[in-house]
């Protein structure tokens, strides 16, 4: 019995499956766009952006192929590619190993998703981001904590004067659009200083709530984005250049139209229609827009854009930057300790009660800020690596020249080719 299931399903996959037979690199690319529109029908916010053939994402709906198939056939899929030789053109190494890469992460996800592999932390960033983050031990953050908790002001508990610390900095409801206005535009004037943006490039700006995220980049093809900012939770001025740059210039916004105009239009590679979000693209687009924040505003220009310019606009007295700056300084060093939590959370080795209070503790968040990190969690898993291991491994990459012209150089060429994780270096 069991041969003839195996002897039945060698027919299938070699001579009844669509992907059988030899097959351009062109006709792979678009199978692969048609995989992941496929899988996106079991998975939401796995097709994070589509501006392909129309008919493609409609077959997708009318198939509903089942989990298995789809990773069945991405599996054959893989097969179909050119070996790898050294005498390849190197886009077009990139390309393949890109191809190569993202269907194992497609694999991956439909594997996780239908049940048959069930993926830990660690498990998660191989398989989905190519690459693994440092381990750390929460207990090598308690220094920094302690330090950290000596600068707050006050006498009452920890979690009133984090609160009331950081009340000082708040962006005011009715100031939002003013002070996000003017940081987009002075995020998109120094990208734009570097990078050639598209004579048409353009983006809508929203405010939202009841979100896992605090902003959102939804490209949608034409050089389009729809930016969303989460209002549910008080905004600080910080985050008016870190969403402006990160969603936008010279982040996901230029990514994203600079990958469109470069692959897709000019090169014809449909594979660049599609942004799977679990896969290996996902660690180049976030850390790359984190990254993007640093190289736009190099050593102390953000902290003294926000103080000359919009504390003011914000009725934040400029007098307190320093402290805020410094504040905010010591609190990203404790970004990995959020990932450690999150490895444990996602491992079952802590409940989620215990999430949100380490959170609270390594993180200096309200309760409520924790519980919508544990709900990013819960969403998106070991995607967290991507914001600041992602950052490093760009940072790595770009700044190994001290020229700041070079280094704008280096870090346009990841966006607007098809680096993953393993291949930055090629």
């Amino acid at each position: 019995m069991q041969r003839i299931k195996l002897l039945t399903l060698l027919f299938t996959v070699f001579f009844l499956s669509p992907l059988w037979g030899a097959q351009s690199l062109d006709e792979t690319a678009e199978q692969y766009v048609k995989l992941v529109l496929a899988l996106g029908e079991h998975d939401s916010g796995y097709v994070d952006a589509y501006y392909g053939p129309k008919e493609w994402a409609e077959e997708a709906k009318g198939k509903k192929l089942p989990v298995d198939q789809i990773v069945s056939d991405a599996e054959i899929l893989r097969t179909q590619l050119p070996t790898l030789s050294a005498d390849t053109e190197l886009m077009q190494r990139l390309r393949i190993y890109y191809l190569d890469q993202q269907l194992v992460a497609l694999v991956a996800h439909g594997k996780n998703l239908s049940g048959v592999e069930k993926l830990d932390f660690d498990a998660q960033s191989r398989d989905l981001y190519d690459t693994e983050a440092p381990h750390n031990k929460l207990s090598d953050f308690d220094p920094l904590v302690a330090e950290l908790e000596k600068m707050l002001p006050g006498s009452g508990s920890i979690e009133s004067r984090i609160a009331a610390f950081k009340k000082q900095f708040e962006i005011p409801k009715d100031k939002l659009t003013t002070v996000f206005d003017r940081a987009i535009e002075e995020c998109r004037n120094r990208t734009k200083a570097h990078i050639g943006l598209l004579d048409d490039e353009n983006f809508t700006l929203e405010y939202v709530t009841d979100k896992p995220w605090s902003g959102y980049n939804w490209y949608k093809g034409n050089a389009y984005s729809l930016i969303q900012v989460n209002t549910e939770y008080p905004i600080d001025i910080s985050r008016a250049v870190d969403l402006g740059c990160h969603e936008g210039y010279p982040g996901h916004h230029t990514y994203n139209a600079l990958l469109e105009d470069n692959l897709v239009k000019k090169r014809g590679w449909v594979e660049f229609s599609v942004y799977p979000l679990f896969s290996p693209q996902s660690l180049i687009a976030e850390g790359s827009a984190n990254y993007g924040i640093e190289l736009a505003f190099p050593g102390n220009q953000k902290a003294e854009f926000e103080k000359s310019v919009l504390f003011p606009l914000a009725g934040i007295d400029p007098a307190l930057a320093e402290s805020f700056e410094h504040f905010a300084a010591l609190t990203s060093k404790l970004s990995y300790a959020s990932n450690e939590i999150a490895r444990m959370y996602i491992n079952g080795d802590i409940d989620k009660n215990k999430a949100v209070a380490l959170l609270q503790k390594y993180s200096f968040s309200s309760k409520e800020k924790a519980t919508q990190r544990v709900r990013f969690f819960d969403t998106y898993g070991a995607y967290v690596i991507n914001y600041n291991w992602g950052k490093d491994m760009i940072k790595t990459y770009v700044e190994q020249t001290d020229d700041q012209d070079q280094r704008w150089a280096r870090f346009t060429q990841i966006l607007s080719s098809p680096r993953l994780p393993s291949s930055l270096d090629w």
